[in-house]
Order: structure tokens, then sequence, then C-alpha cells
């Protein structure tokens, strides 16, 4: 165990200030996460250095289709979580209780530095909620941004403004899941609520690289007007920012039938009238490519694996529209052919 950042000694309880629950948790106790316990006046993390899961993925599978396209990404997950979706497609290692490896942060940095060879960039804690191994997060970013690396962050990006503001100086980009944007949506379905996942949307696309995504569940947060809410209110902040609009299946504890792909069609539609990228996720096709919105040329195919942006400027071959990619385009260059 290892004692945890962001909390206050309350009499015999403590307040443990990570998240905006900020929970009162007794003697012996864990706050929601399940991950937080106190002990003698103390509050500890239970999972620092528990790793239940580890793969070098590709960087769109985060997913991240801006930041260093067709680069691979050492990915860490653990367990607990602080919000309590009905749809969780982790839940076994975010509601359950895994098997777990120890990763002490040392190893983790060096393990990221071996698969650079095989096309890392660093690593992305993923697959839980991180936010609730924040002590590790913490310490494993600052030891993979000083070999060079980057870090990202897989997050439903509800975290008190402190933390964040205390690791965001070593994250590179960011995948944060806006689960709906409706409030009813996040306390009846998530545990949670919208407006502090928006603050951290608002704060982080200031200081790193954000991408969204939105998984559509029928009759639950895929209306037309939800969904131009939402596109109009990311649009505020950049129309530039790319926002994953993703099938839903069932799974955990929701069984209402797949998302429709009509659905996610005219979600796209919708989206596309204020965001100049907008992506389709787990239904393939050419949903997953990057068109210049300028003019619809197709600058990076992701099924074929290629890109017809040039290596030393990211601008669309066909009208000269900049493209806003962060870092290099790891995808093979294809010559300029009418797609």
């Amino acid at each position: 165990m290892q004692e945890a950042l962001h909390y206050k000694q309350q009499n015999n309880a403590v307040v443990c200030g990570l998240c905006p629950k900020n929970c009162l948790i007794a003697e012996g106790q864990t706050g929601f996460c399940r991950v937080r316990r106190n002990l003698d006046g103390k509050l500890y993390s239970l999972n620092y250095a528990q790793a239940t899961a580890q793969a070098l993925d590709p960087i769109e599978k985060k997913p991240l289709y801006h930041f260093y396209p067709g680069s691979a990404i050492l990915s860490l997950g653990t367990w607990g979580c602080n919000f309590a979706c009905k749809f969780c497609q982790n839940w076994q290692i975010a509601q359950a209780q895994p098997a777990m490896t120890r990763l002490e942060p040392q190893a983790a940095a060096a393990l990221a530095g071996r698969f650079v060879e095989r096309g890392n960039i660093g690593i992305a804690y993923t697959y839980s909620e991180p936010s609730v191994w924040y002590e590790y997060i913490l310490e494993t970013a600052r030891l993979v941004q000083a070999a060079g690396l980057r870090n990202v962050l897989v997050s439903n990006g509800f975290i008190n403004e402190r933390p964040l503001q205390e690791l965001l100086p070593y994250i590179a980009a960011m995948n944060i899941d806006v689960k709906a944007f409706t409030d009813d949506f996040y306390r009846q379905v998530c545990a949670g609520k919208l407006d502090h996942v928006k603050r951290t949307v608002e704060q982080a696309a200031k200081q790193c690289h954000v991408e969204i995504t939105t998984l559509l569940i029928p009759g639950l947060n895929d209306s037309a007007e939800e969904i131009a809410a939402l596109a109009k209110w990311l649009a505020g902040i950049n129309e530039d920012m790319p926002l994953h609009l993703s099938r839903y299946f069932p799974n955990h504890k929701m069984d209402a039938p797949p998302t429709p792909v009509s659905t996610l069609a005219q979600a796209h539609k919708t989206a596309r009238k204020y965001l100049n990228y907008v992506y389709l996720g787990n239904v393939g096709g050419e949903g997953s490519h990057t068109y210049c919105p300028q003019c619809g040329y197709k600058v990076i195919d992701r099924l074929g694996g290629y890109s017809r942006l040039s290596e030393s400027e990211k601008k669309c071959p066909q009208c000269g529209q900049r493209i806003p990619i962060c870092g290099e385009v790891r995808f093979h260059t294809e010559a300029d052919t009418p797609s």
C-alpha cells in the first residue's frame, strides 16, 4: 500500500479529495472506488503498482486519431473506478477483483523504453479509470516523461481540479469519455455528474492534446438534440477537437439492443455541423478515416494503413488545408492519387 495524496483527516474519518465524490471514509472502510482505504486515520491507495492488464496497442485503439497516428503505445490498467456505469465494457477489472501483477513505476518506465524499437511512444493508462491509480500514475508519468516518452490518459474525466492540475504537466494526450450530455444520464446510469467532466475537458484542452469519446446508447443519449449540444460545446473549445461516436453493445448490467448503424450515421452528420473531425467507433469502414474538412479529401486511410500527408507538412495535398495532427504520422506515405 502507498499513502494517498489529496485527503484530509476529519476526526477518525478521512475525506478523500481526489474526485468530486469527496468520500467521507470511516476507519477500516474504502471509498466508492474501492481502492482507497482509511487505516488509523490515514488514507492509503490499495492498487499502487498493481497492474491488471498490459499490452502494446495501436494508439488508435485508445482511441486517439490525431496523436502520433500509426504509433504503438504500452497500455496499462488497474482495478477500481469512481463511476458505476451500467454498460461498463471493462467491468471485470473496474468493478470486480481481477488477477494482478506487481509493476513498480521504474519497471513500467523501463518496459516502455524497451518497446520503443517496436514503435512505442510511451504509456497509456487505460482499461479501467486511471484517476483512481493517481499516486502510481503521477510517479510513473514523471519517469516516462524524463525518458523522452509520452503519457496518455484514457479517462472518464471525473477528477477534482487540484489533482488534475498536478498531473497535467506530465500528460501529453487524453481521451476523455463524455458519456452523455445530460446530468440525468450521469446520475442514473454512471453515478456521476456532467459538470465536473466538462470542467476537466476544458482545462485539459488548454494543456495537452484532447480527443473525446461518446458511446451512443439507443434511447438514452443518442438524440439529435443531445448530439448537437455536445458538438456545439466542444466546438466552443476547439472545432478541431476529434469526437469519436462509438457503437454500444450490451454489456455488464445493460441489455438494451446494439446501437443501429443508421443512428451513428445520423449522429455523425449532426456533429459535423459543428466539428471538423468526427469518427465512428465499433463499426469499422469509412468512419475511421481522416478527411480534409475543407475539400473532403481522404488524408489518412486507417484500414489501408497509409497517409497522404507529407512528412514535412501536415497539409491536405489537394487544397492545402492544415490538418491538426500532434506528433509524427507513422503510417506509410502513399503517393498523392485521387481517393
